[in-house]
């Protein structure tokens, strides 16, 4: 399966989730996936450390920033932070259902003032010289329609957004948690079809439910799908869809993948003082469904937590998983 070759994957930005080590750490299984931040609130980089909020490592381009807010100006700086910085494109969070996000009246309820969020993204237009898009659902609470949508999506084009990244459910902003909200609201994978429809000439990016590769197939004739927490908890998927997708048959393997991290943990540990937990919490899943994958998550639930713990833990989770398969092997020999 080949789509055409502008087609666009992307890991979707994940709070406590997507932050740099992560997205390095996808970046090795995946060389073309557009990666994205976890959403940084135009307050925290104004106001904040923004050093730390902005710093990624050079190897994770291409990569968005994306920035949760409401208002022109903060968000217009916070733009040019990011395009200081280095990112490829800016991102507007509208989708986020949190009661967090909500109380700061951005989110996904900004989805009820498109030409308030159109101004915000004019504003961050008129900041920047690389692309700023906009992430957000089909529709809020009771208002799920695709005049809804279309209205959301016309009015914010028209201040120059190319590029929407549709989550096909709706956010349910009163009754469900935000765990809630990935699950319950069903998917309409046809919304987005019929956005994609009317305005041919924007790219629209489907999010939402990717799971299997049949989901991705289903996105033919958008410009792109935006893989979620199957990322995240299944990583080397993403080594299938570079393959399927790309066509890039010269993916590591999974201990490849694992040990290519040693060098990275050693540097972020010198030039950070980054615990090795801190890293070694995104591989977990590396060996989903893979003989020895227990092991190897047991081993890093507890070697990166010991006194001194450091780089070598990844050799020796790798000796475990290792071990386990050849007992197993051994066994089913007798």
């Amino acid at each position: 399966m080949r789509m055409n070759k502008d087609f666009e994957i992307s890991v979707a930005p994940m709070m406590d989730w997507t932050d740099r080590h992560c997205r390095y750490f996808h970046r090795l299984i995946s060389p073309h996936a557009k990666l994205y931040t976890e959403m940084v609130t135009a307050g925290a980089l104004i106001h904040g450390d923004a050093a730390r909020f902005l710093r990624f490592d050079k190897a994770e381009h291409p990569v968005a920033l994306q920035l949760g807010g409401s208002d022109e100006a903060p968000l217009a700086r916070s733009a040019e932070m990011g395009a200081a910085h280095g990112y490829d494109e800016i991102n507007l969070n509208c989708g986020c259902p949190s009661d967090r996000v909500q109380s700061g009246s951005f989110g996904a309820c900004l989805m009820n003032e498109p030409a308030h969020v159109a101004a915000c993204i004019g504003a961050m237009i008129d900041a920047v010289d690389i692309p700023v898009t906009v992430k957000c659902r089909i529709g809020i609470d009771k208002e799920d329609s695709f005049e809804f949508l279309d209205r959301f999506v016309g009015t914010i084009a028209d201040k120059g957004c190319k590029t929407f990244i549709i989550h096909a459910r709706s956010a349910w902003l009163k009754g469900l948690s935000p765990k809630e909200n990935r699950d319950v609201p069903p998917l309409n994978y046809a919304r987005v079809h019929e956005v994609k429809e009317k305005y041919p000439e924007l790219r629209i990016i489907l999010n939402g439910g990717v799971t299997q590769m049949t989901r991705i197939e289903e996105a033919e004739g958008l410009d792109g799908v935006m893989i979620g927490r199957e990322a995240y908890q299944n990583p080397y998927w993403l080594a299938e869809v570079e393959r399927k997708i790309f066509g890039n048959h010269e993916v590591l393997g999974r201990d490849k993948i694992a040990r290519a991290m040693i060098p990275y943990i050693e540097r972020q540990a010198a030039e950070f003082d980054t615990p090795v937990k801190s890293i070694t919490r995104h591989m977990m899943g590396l060996y989903h469904h893979q003989p020895g994958a227990k092991h190897w998550r047991r081993a890093l639930s507890n070697y990166p937590y010991e006194d001194g713990a450091g780089s070598e833990v990844i050799e020796k989770a790798i000796a475990d998983k290792d071990a386990a398969v050849k007992v197993h092997a051994d066994a089913r020999k007798e």
